[in-house]
């Protein structure tokens, strides 16, 4: 009973953000265990070790490249998509991240931060979440099936210092996943699940240069406040989210819509003292 209810052969799931660390342990994770991957990027392709990992599991996969900001690139994508696997049982998206002149320091305070940058950001993360929404969640509507893990942030949650167009765009996230739960369920299906995950703080290439001095490459100050304030006391790993995108994914969790799932090893529940 519970192999059944895990079992996500031949599920075809589509990735956006594909090349990033998180998108990539995702999608690699995916066709580990039998999901047919669809990987999105934009610019710079998954990287090598991700895709040696999809090659061995001998899943079917594919790869598009395509910005996530753009109505036209994502159709196109879809359409070629349902050509090769005729449907799309799951979205998870994954593309986002953060500007280093959206982002104050004492050489960029927030009222130097130019209107251009803090769009950039919010764009990426929130419309970059919002388009493949209407892009995949339309077949999802037609077929009265679907699921959507959207990935949001732990700065959504706590908003953090220095990040004030990241940390917003990941919180409108939160509330279009919520509402998008209840607009899927109530107007289409309540076969369509809409949920998203907050990670807590994974060190990747976007938000390296907060958390390691590019010098010494210790721990900056932001780095180690982090550290103190994490009761497990480390950075996690992209692995670590595998399970709760499996979860989600599977008919496990057929009775969850419209939640935030924090994996973040106890920052957000920890009150400092």
């Amino acid at each position: 009973m519970i192999d059944k209810l895990f079992n996500l052969k031949k599920k075809v799931v589509v990735i956006t953000g594909a090349s990033g660390s998180i998108g990539g342990e995702i999608s690699a994770s995916l066709a580990e265990i039998g999901c047919s991957v669809v990987l999105l990027y934009n610019k710079n392709q998954p990287e090598e070790s991700v895709m040696k990992r999809i090659k061995a599991s001998q899943s079917d996969y594919a790869m598009y490249m395509c910005d996530v900001t753009s109505e036209e690139g994502l159709k196109s994508s879809k359409d070629s998509i349902i050509k090769e696997f005729s449907h799309i049982d799951g979205l998870i998206n994954c593309a986002g991240g953060n500007h280093p002149r959206a982002t104050t320091s004492p050489e960029n305070s927030f009222f130097e931060i130019s209107n251009d940058s803090f769009e950039w950001v919010t764009k990426l993360n929130l419309m970059g979440t919002v388009l493949p929404c209407q892009t995949f969640g339309e077949e999802f509507s037609k077929n009265k099936k679907g699921n959507i893990i959207n990935i949001s942030s732990m700065a959504a949650i706590r908003p953090l210092t220095k990040i004030p167009a990241y940390s917003s765009s990941k919180a409108a996230i939160n509330s279009f996943t919520r509402w998008l739960s209840v607009y899927m369920a109530t107007e289409y299906s309540n076969d369509i699940r809409v949920n998203a995950i907050a990670p807590g703080f994974f060190i990747g290439k976007q938000n390296r240069f907060l958390l390691i001095d590019k010098d010494t490459g210790n721990y900056t100050e932001r780095g180690k406040s982090i550290i103190e304030h994490t009761p497990m006391g480390k950075f996690g790993e992209p692995k670590q989210l595998v399970s709760t995108v499996i979860w989600l994914l599977s008919d496990y969790s057929d009775f969850v819509t419209g939640v935030l799932i924090p994996v973040d090893g106890g920052f957000d529940a920890f009150g400092g003292v």
